[in-house]
């Protein structure tokens, strides 16, 4: 089966538009697929996260409480411009939001509320790849270039799944100032144009970051008062104090992964196509030290802010139809494995199934607009804190929704 150029190009650009879910903190999925189109190429896209996620305590004395929806919605845009500069030579800027978190508990007293704010997390990333690339034939492409990426957090830690008072780390806050730090990417794609065929592993090293962080935490210290001066016999008296705030030094590393991307026309006007994602974040942990300090004094150990224990597996795997020379549209499934269970308070699910559609409409051969939808069964977890089960999140699901426009000049 043989395409024309054009052909080609409008069914290597049917990648569902839609948001992901994934385990982890990851949420773009880092795609480099514009820079892997022909010609000269610009993109941009918005896509949006509503998911649900109830669950139920099993912190003592409040086991079987429901907890309500947690999870809040979120959005992320991204774009992205490839030139061909030469026949040999191309060019490409990616913007994107590779990692993030948003979620709020319910300001209810109980296991993650004091009654009068709830727990809640909100961490963003923004990324910004450069590539370069080399092609010594038509059906070779070697790129590389260097990742610029900023991160920044906002986390408050509220209610009796953080312990009882006075040794608790409920009344914990830290906020990370917005840092940058650089990374790197590599790969090399193979393609046959005629064929719609294209084969495509990419490479992306971790970042590490120092970020600046303001911590604050209400635990309160159990102490002995020494006797009033002058009155050596007076009994002593307990005191109580707390260990306030901190200016520190965050160490976190998001981390490395491997994309593969795989397309073959199938049929005449029909593409198929697949992606399969490892993120390494086994052993990933970030630990704030007045919260490994606060932890140790009010549970006897250590305790890590977010922490993972598996790495993540993702796969997308999908069909593409050109209807007619305006409408397309494609079809998909997913399947993510999460990055361990049990898993952090501050992102409650394990993994997901999903199934997609998307359409895409354009009005010449130069550009085109692209939408869709996907709806996510999320894996059943039970979330911990400081290496205790604290409650049991299931039946949950999401939805996704994206927009695209994409531009050949």
């Amino acid at each position: 089966m043989k395409l024309t150029v054009i052909h080609s190009a409008i069914l290597l650009s049917l990648i569902p538009a839609t948001a992901t879910f994934a385990g982890g903190l990851d949420r773009s999925g880092q795609s480099i697929s514009a820079f892997l189109q022909p010609g000269n190429y610009a993109e941009a896209g918005i896509s949006v996260l509503d998911p649900t996620v109830k669950g139920s305590s099993t912190v003592q004395g409040f086991a079987g409480e429901k907890i309500s929806d947690m999870a809040e919605d979120y959005y992320f845009p991204s774009a992205a411009i490839k030139v061909q500069a030469t026949d040999k030579i191309s060019l490409g800027l990616i913007y994107d939001q590779p990692f993030g978190a948003d979620s709020q508990y319910a300001a209810t007293a109980g296991s993650f509320g004091d009654g009068i704010e709830g727990t809640s997390v909100e961490v963003k990333t923004n990324n910004l790849t450069a590539l370069i690339g080399y092609q010594p034939t038509e059906n070779w492409n070697f790129y590389a270039g260097p990742v610029w990426q900023t991160v920044e957090a906002d986390i408050k830690l509220r209610g009796e799944a953080y312990g009882k008072a006075p040794l608790t780390i409920s009344g914990y806050n830290i906020q990370v100032e917005q840092e940058e730090a650089y990374g790197w990417l590599a790969g090399f794609a193979y393609q046959i144009p005629e064929l719609a065929l294209k084969a495509a592993v990419t490479y992306r090293s971790e970042i590490k970051h120092e970020a600046q962080a303001h911590e604050t935490s209400g635990l309160a210290i159990l102490g002995q008062q020494l006797p009033a001066a002058g009155h050596p016999l007076s009994p002593a008296k307990p005191l109580l104090s707390t260990l306030g705030s901190r200016e520190s030094t965050l160490e976190a590393v998001t981390p490395q992964s491997v994309n593969i991307d795989l397309q073959s026309g199938i049929a005449q006007n029909t593409l198929a196509f697949a992606n399969i994602r490892w993120v390494h974040w086994d052993q990933f942990a970030v630990t704030p030290s007045l919260l490994a300090q606060a932890s140790a004094l009010a549970k006897g150990q250590a305790q890590n802010l977010i922490d993972y224990s598996d790495d993540q597996w993702s796969a997308t795997v999908g069909l593409g139809h050109k209807f007619n020379n305006k409408w397309s549209g494609t079809a998909a499934i997913g399947w993510d494995s999460g990055a361990g269970n049990p898993v952090t308070t501050l992102g409650p699910t394990e993994g997901y199934w999903s199934v997609g559609l998307g359409g895409q409409y354009s009005p010449a051969e130069n550009y085109f607009i692209q939408a869709g939808v996907k709806y996510f069964w999320l894996g059943d977890a039970t979330a911990q804190t400081g290496g205790n089960p604290v409650g049991n999140f299931e039946d949950n699901h999401a939805m996704g929704y994206g927009m695209k426009i994409g531009y050949r000049f």
